[in-house]
């Protein structure tokens, strides 16, 4: 069953609050890893998402970070500003003092984000994430046993050590799961599309990419959700009739084709 979240507008404008459902379940992330310890991929996703859907969230991802955005408007000449929310991190699993991140399909990220009003960005998204994040952290790659959870347990401890605790929008640790126009005209089918990784120089190692079928999953891929209203001027906009205006798409989007608004389950 699917569990229906909202988000709350602070008169700042500066965040979203996510009102999510009373914690049930007490598990740590910790504890989730060693429970998790030798799932594949299925099981994973659906421990996953039992426990989302529990509120096992830590808290500080209930807030979701402001980006501003703006493009000039080739035909009129003005400038068009507006404004979305973005979780400060990762896709974690929780409590305040014990959480860690984790790494799903983007079916069952899809999942997640409809119960939260929420989708995954696109290119663009994560380019300008990275540009606004208040902490920036070079980034880990691994060799061995990439697919396999505890590599993905050993990734979440090695990006805390890198942290040390900073707080505020955070970019740099992982690819980004995200929406492409480049999925439904790929060949093949049932694609999943990577992208980011920034380093500290700009430069990324991860290149738009869905080379991989949508139920590969590895240490390097994180699930940053997007609440679905955008703020375009003083209009509150559905994403999807942002992607789907032929100026305004530009705003969330730098591809050729921004038709692939949501993964499928």
């Amino acid at each position: 069953m699917v569990i229906a979240f909202s988000l709350f507008i602070f008169s700042c404008q500066t965040t979203k609050k996510i009102d999510a459902p009373q914690r049930t379940s007490s598990l740590t992330g910790n504890d989730f890893y060693h429970q998790a310890f030798a799932m594949k991929w299925q099981e994973r996703d659906s421990f996953v998402v039992k426990e989302i859907f529990a509120g096992n969230i830590p808290s500080f991802l209930k807030k979701f970070e402001r980006i501003k955005v703006s493009i000039l408007d080739s035909i009129t000449g003005k400038t068009i500003n507006a404004e979305y929310f973005v979780s400060p991190d990762y896709l974690s699993i929780g409590t305040d003092d014990d959480w860690a991140r984790i790494n799903i399909t983007p079916l069952a990220a899809q999942k997640i984000a409809d119960s939260f009003h929420c989708f995954l960005p696109t290119r663009k998204m994560v380019d300008d994430i990275y540009k606004a994040a208040k902490i920036k952290l070079e980034p880990v790659p691994m060799f061995a046993f990439r697919d396999s959870t505890p590599t993905m347990w050993h990734h979440h401890l090695i990006i805390e050590g890198q942290r040390k605790e900073r707080k505020g929008l955070i970019a740099g640790i992982q690819k980004d799961v995200v929406i492409s126009g480049k999925i439904s005209r790929d060949p093949k089918p049932d694609r999943v599309a990577i992208y980011g990784w920034h380093k500290l120089d700009g430069s990324l190692i991860q290149p738009l990419y869905t080379g991989h079928i949508y139920w590969w999953v590895d240490y390097s891929q994180g699930i940053r959700l997007v609440y679905r209203k955008i703020k375009v001027g003083n209009k509150w906009m559905d994403y999807i009739d942002v992607l789907n205006d032929p100026v305004l798409k530009k705003l969330l989007c730098d591809e050729e084709w921004c038709d692939f608004y949501r993964y499928k389950y």
